[in-house]
């Protein structure tokens, strides 16, 4: 139930529709039950034409009596606009009514147009709320977690609580008060019939409870299930190149069978489970009407002048007894949609509550311009058990060059992830300009940095917008003239809409070179003072390779960088080379030094030259 008053909590800059809402309920639950009172004086001038019409204005005579005292009041009030007609009796009834069905579909219409407003706002919040801290947490969260799950809770889960919790909404005024209307009616008018009514109610609930424990557990199945074959299918588009290469198409279809087979089998239990509810309360309804049936007419057939039942009476009783049916399947509904909520609340609500290890402190400083020196002391990290990197220094004063090279699995990539700060040291201190980059805030942090990753990460826009994120208030000709640094101009300009040109998803409407250089004229227009590049040009032709990385050496000449390398014929000219093994440093020194030293530099150098 934590959970949800949780997503409750998201209703409130809602308010103003919530109590239009609950207004209008108040409202639909009184003139519900008024439409059904009303119907006695129109049996009474049918079947009653003996009975006399008070002439004068009755007197209330305290609570006991408040039944007969609003029967003869309204009575009394039809005896003057029809001066006892009973035709125009009969009228005056018949307009009454639909008076009173008029304002209570009125009242539900207005009900049902403020919930919109209310419960839709509630989801865009939710839903957005669960996007921002998805993209606030770290990376280290998303490495635990299947893309397709994270998929369905933003989607699927968030979207099966609009129709579970949130339908609920509607629930909470309108059911309950119609029935205590209803009730009151039928309390006022018999008090022995009503009495059968509050002991078959809690025997009704005792038995919906029952069947709706295992809803929870079986929705929550359901919800993984889910977010399995979403997981699948996300993986099948990202690897389709790799899976039709293989031919391992069978291998993957099987795989989606299964799955979907499963989220088969575990909605129908779910759903049938769920279906119990309405028929359930209607047939426990309908038995508690027979026995009200049996009772009340008893009662009259007794001729009991003390049961103050006639069939007029009795006939509105019996209609207020049926008003009942609807709302408590109403409200049966809601106890399952709670319960198969839950488990959907439960999986947003974690993501929601998940702690990010990543955020700014509360006196984090906001750092501008980088004036001295990176230096990386003494620092030990681990992504699971094993440290990639083992008690690392290293200094880079402004304006320097300094390249990582080593074997796959060396920890150069995750000098990149640390300095980032996509993950966070172990041990030890990164620090800029003397400042713990942990002290520092993220965004102030990252704006002094220019990143170039070995995938060129693109996204479905124009090549405009995709180099906006490295300066949204870019103009065109900036942005050409960072293209032209990258040598990505030459190909764009031939694009059918230029910078405005579509990419696809992922950019795949280009080559891997095209977007590297692209990635790289992202960097180069962000201008920052510290570029990290990790293994920036891998995915370049010889030729490109070449072109661009005269570009970067000329982009890099007023800036410190960080290149890790896997082509070490791109980096001769840094200022320092540092050469990793098992998360430690083996060589550092310049390209003409580790040459003449022999050691694990030359041999790599070697490799790459019989390659």
């Amino acid at each position: 139930m934590n959970h949800f008053y949780n997503i409750l909590r998201y209703a409130i800059p809602y308010k103003r529709f919530a109590i239009g809402h609950i207004i209008s309920n108040v409202f639909f639950a009184l003139f519900g039950t008024l439409s059904f009172v009303a119907l006695k004086p129109m049996l009474d001038v049918i079947f009653k034409s003996e009975k006399v019409i008070p002439t004068e204005k009755p007197t209330y005579s305290g609570l006991m009596e408040i039944g007969e005292y609003a029967e003869n009041f309204l009575a009394y009030q039809m005896n003057i606009f029809t001066d006892g007609d009973k035709s125009k009796a009969l009228v005056f009834v018949i307009v009454l009514i639909i008076t009173m069905f008029f304002l209570k579909n009125l009242s539900g219409y207005l009900a049902n147009y403020f919930l919109v407003f209310l419960r839709n706002g509630v989801i865009r919040d939710l839903r957005n709320n669960v996007y921002k801290k998805t993209v606030e947490l770290p990376l280290s969260y998303f490495s635990e977690k299947r893309k397709g799950d994270i998929l369905a809770r933003v989607t699927s889960d968030v979207l099966d609580l609009q129709y579970s919790y949130l339908s609920v909404l509607e629930l909470l005024v309108r059911e309950p008060l119609t029935i205590i209307f209803t009730i009151t009616a039928m309390v006022i008018i018999s008090a022995k019939l009503t009495l059968f009514v509050f002991i078959f109610i809690p025997i009704m609930g005792f038995i919906i409870s029952l069947i709706g424990k295992s809803l929870k557990r079986k929705s929550d199945r359901v919800q993984k299930e889910q977010g399995l074959f979403l997981s699948t299918l996300e993986e099948t588009l990202t690897g389709l190149r790799i899976i039709k290469g293989f031919s391992v198409e069978d291998k993957f279809n099987e795989k989606f069978q299964e799955s979907t087979s499963r989220f088969y089998n575990f909605s129908n239990k779910l759903l049938n489970r769920q279906n119990l509810a309405s028929p359930t309360s209607e047939f426990l309804g309908i038995c508690m009407i027979a026995i009200i049936l049996w009772y009340g007419g008893n009662l009259i057939l007794s001729g009991n002048s003390n049961s103050l039942l006639d069939g007029s009476t009795f006939l509105v009783y019996m209609g207020l007894s049926y008003n009942i049916l609807t709302p408590a399947k109403a409200i049966s509904r809601g106890l399952y949609n709670i319960k198969k909520g839950g488990a959907a609340a439960e999986r947003i609500q974690e993501i929601i509550d998940s702690e990010n290890p990543l955020k700014d402190k509360q006196d984090a400083i906001e750092k501008v311009g980088f004036s001295s020196e990176i230096e990386f002391k003494n620092i030990s990290f681990k992504y699971e058990d094993d440290y990639v990197l083992k008690d690392f220094s290293l200094t880079i004063p402004k304006g320097k060059t300094v390249a990582l090279v080593g074997q796959s699995g060396s920890g150069k990539s995750t000098i990149a992830n640390l300095i980032t700060r996509f993950y966070d040291v172990n041990k030890g201190q990164i620090l800029i300009d003397g400042i713990d980059i942990r002290d520092l805030t993220t965004a102030s942090l990252r704006a002094q940095l220019g990143i170039v990753t070995q995938d060129a990460i693109l996204f479905n826009e124009s090549i405009k917008e995709n180099l906006l994120l490295g300066k949204e208030n870019a103009t065109d000709e900036d942005i050409i003239e960072a293209l032209k640094v990258a040598n990505a101009w030459e190909f764009v300009k031939d694009l059918p809409e230029g910078i405005n040109t579509n990419i696809g998803d992922s950019g795949n409407k280009l080559s891997g070179g095209q977007k590297q250089r692209l990635s790289i004229a992202r960097a180069v227009l962000k201008g920052p003072p510290i570029m990290v590049l990790d293994e920036a040009t891998s995915a370049l032709d010889t030729e490109s390779e070449r072109l661009v990385q005269v570009a970067l050496e000329n982009m890099m000449k007023n800036r410190t960088s960080i290149v890790i390398a896997h082509r070490l014929s791109t980096i001769q000219n840094a200022d320092e080379i540092v050469v990793l093994n098992k998360g430690e440093i083996v060589e550092k020194g310049k390209h003409n030094e580790l040459i003449t030293k022999s050691g694990i530099y030359k041999k790599l150098v070697e490799m790459q030259s019989l390659d």
